[in-house]
């Protein structure tokens, strides 16, 4: 008889997870966004944040907790009780790359956060100023070789994944290219717009309208696979260019030690949502696809990431201001 009690009290502990994970959520749910009101991560979150509300019965309130290239709101998120009543979104920054740009952290992703899924993704572009007069990715590539002291690139920000991706291509084309960052899309298009900057590698929303009027050249698409927002775009891969993706995707993420069946539900509702075509619909304008993978695929995107950009960052001695 008291050998069999240790598997039924895992059995009564695993019911009542199974309960409570049916019961969730109990009260408000507080989705913390690293960044500012009106950024792609927060559009995103409050577009998957009103349908959960909807489905669910139960309010969601997006709170912005920006800082320290979205370490500040990530940090958050790691602290907070795991009880599923607190949960974030999150991108590649302050998960992955931001552990190797700054000295010291606040959270130890691998240890205090608990990945969800892939909310969305949306493809950056490789784009230059229409003078460059580079038809193709491998005329840029041959340009930005034979005459490097003729480009300068910008990016969102040192260290960010426009930085990244344009130090990557540099490396390839064997160019040491003076780099020049910017606090935000905004001012990086514009300064490739003045021709301030010749080439740059940024979110497709930020681009889009001005390659499609003419103002901007878009080479290629970073993404694995052509955008089926922007089918006319080739990506790097087709271009001949190995090694360089770079999606700007959103996750939803929540505190290590949410019970496993509460993530599941949580993971459950997040899916089913991102299946609806009414979210479809209101991410296609910022040229954002959803994804909705698992949990172990989610894992398995930052170890590429983290596989993809270390090189990059020790080789071109990468750190936070």
């Amino acid at each position: 008889m008291l050998r069999t009690l240790p598997a039924a009290a895992l059995a009564l502990t695993l019911a009542c997870g199974q309960v409570h994970a049916q019961d969730w959520p109990q009260r408000t749910v507080t989705v913390v966004v690293p960044f500012i009101a009106g950024s792609t991560p927060d559009s995103i979150t409050r577009i998957v944040a009103e349908r959960l509300q909807a489905r669910l019965n139960q309010a969601f309130v997006v709170e912005n907790k920006a800082g320290a290239s979205g370490n500040t709101g990530t940090a958050a998120v790691a602290k907070a009780a795991p009880d599923g009543h607190t949960l974030g979104v999150s991108i590649v920054g302050p998960l992955v790359i931001n552990a190797m740009l700054f000295a010291k952290m606040p959270y130890d992703t691998a240890k205090d956060i608990a990945p969800v899924t892939i909310l969305a993704a949306q493809p950056s572009i490789l784009v230059t100023n229409p003078s460059v007069g580079a038809a193709s990715v491998p005329d840029l590539l041959g340009l930005m070789e034979r005459d490097p002291d003729n480009f300068t690139y910008g990016s969102i920000g040192r260290g960010s994944l426009s930085h990244l991706a344009m130090a990557s291509l540099a490396a390839k084309a064997r160019a040491k290219l003076v780099h020049l960052p910017f606090p935000g899309s905004p001012a990086a298009v514009t300064a490739l717009l003045r021709g301030d900057v010749q080439v740059a590698v940024l979110p497709a929303a930020s681009v889009v309208p001005h390659g499609r009027d003419g103002k901007l050249k878009m080479l290629a698409v970073t993404s694995p696979q052509r955008s089926p927002l922007l089918p006319e775009l080739p990506t790097l891969q087709e271009a001949g260019v190995a090694g360089v993706e770079a999606d700007a995707w959103v996750g939803l993420i929540a505190p290590a030690g949410t019970p496993p069946a509460t993530l599941a539900r949580i993971h459950k509702e997040a899916v089913a949502v991102l299946a609806e075509a009414e979210v479809a619909e209101k991410l296609a304008p910022q040229f954002m696809t959803p994804v909705g993978n698992t949990p172990d695929q989610f894992r398995a995107v930052l170890k590429q990431e983290h596989d993809r950009w270390a090189p990059i960052i020790e080789a071109a001695g990468i750190k936070a201001e």
